[in-house]
């Protein structure tokens, strides 16, 4: 049951999960840039695919043995078909928003990839639409333009130039097979907000995230079986980072964003979620030394604007979320 009269309560969970997404992408960026790498060469490095494969495997093995403890084995029981939702919100969610979006940035840039992936608040919009189960207000409406637009220009596409037209994009890099894949992390990200959100209101939410993250993680064992993880010799060093990564990136996050997800709408939960490039960026003007320009700052803005203005009350009482329609 969706507890639509705390929604402070809902855009701080969402906003926290947010903050720890950013957090941990300039602890991957840190990664890839050798500054958390060991002296020693021999040593594999920590690419992408282990990273997010053991963001969802560490986590689940974190969070049962911590739910059998803590609630004994009825916190793990559902109805097998709402286990097959929750494994398809794992694997055609969590994993694939991921998969698609380390492959869109090695066929395009990290810049395509977050554009075209940032898009998500207006497919989620456009389901709510579709189904009837809340309009197009103008408010829901500007409030995901702002997000989208805003998304954008903080994570520094648009820069400024010293001649006309004074502004150029950055970072841009157009390949059909990349903006497709940012596309589809797009779409993933879009039905993990809007799947998600209806199984929580049905189910505890710590059972929704235990089925979700087994499909994550059945998921990339196909993709990267345990042999190719054995042969290839991480360090205890290395473990150890993977993980606080996995609970930094993926345990604590996901946790709070199935939080936020049982008192916001998925529109309100994913246009909330475009704070985490804002975090991300803060977090690596800081820590990795990157700077930030005044477009990046307007960016940031409208992206914190889009985020409250989603939130405040609507006149029209249609906009609230019909269950009914959700379930139907």
């Amino acid at each position: 049951m969706q507890k639509e009269h705390h929604p402070i309560r809902g855009y701080l969970l969402i906003a926290a999960a947010s903050f720890c997404y950013g957090g941990s992408a300039t602890l991957g960026k840190a990664v890839f840039r050798g500054m958390l790498a060991k002296r020693d060469a021999a040593l594999p490095q920590l690419d992408p695919l282990i990273l997010a494969q053991a963001r969802s495997t560490l986590s689940l093995l974190i969070l049962i043995p911590i739910l059998l403890a803590w609630r004994g084995p009825r916190s793990l029981v559902l109805s097998r078909r709402d286990i097959y939702r929750c494994l398809l919100l794992g694997i055609a969610g969590v994993a694939a928003s991921n998969f698609f979006y380390y492959y869109a940035i090695d066929k395009t840039s990290v810049a395509t990839a977050i554009i075209v992936q940032y898009t998500a608040p207006v497919w989620v919009l456009l389901y709510m639409v579709m189904r009837r189960i809340q309009p197009a207000t103008p408010q829901r409406t500007m409030a995901v333009g702002l997000a989208v637009i805003g998304s954008a220009l903080s994570i520094g596409i648009v820069t400024c130039a010293s001649g006309w037209p004074f502004l150029h994009l950055a970072g841009i890099k157009i390949n059909a097979l990349g903006v497709g894949a940012a596309l589809m992390a797009a779409f993933s990200f879009a039905f993990y907000s809007t799947l998600g959100q209806f199984m929580v209101n049905r189910h505890d939410r710590w059972k929704v995230l235990v089925y979700a993250m087994f499909g994550a993680a059945a998921f990339w064992m196909i993709v990267n079986p345990p042999w190719k993880i054995i042969a290839a010799h991480y360090s205890r060093e290395q473990w150890i980072f993977l993980l606080v990564f996995a609970i930094a990136s993926m345990l604590l996050p996901l946790s709070l964003y199935f939080a936020g997800l049982q008192y916001l709408d998925a529109t309100r939960a994913i246009v909330t979620s475009c704070l985490e490039p804002v975090f991300a960026i803060l977090f690596a003007a800081t820590f990795v030394y990157e700077t930030i320009g005044p477009i990046q700052i307007i960016g940031m803005v409208l992206v914190l604007a889009a985020s409250v203005m989603v939130q405040l009350p609507e006149r029209n009482r249609a906009a609230v979320l019909s269950h009914s329609a959700m379930a139907d």
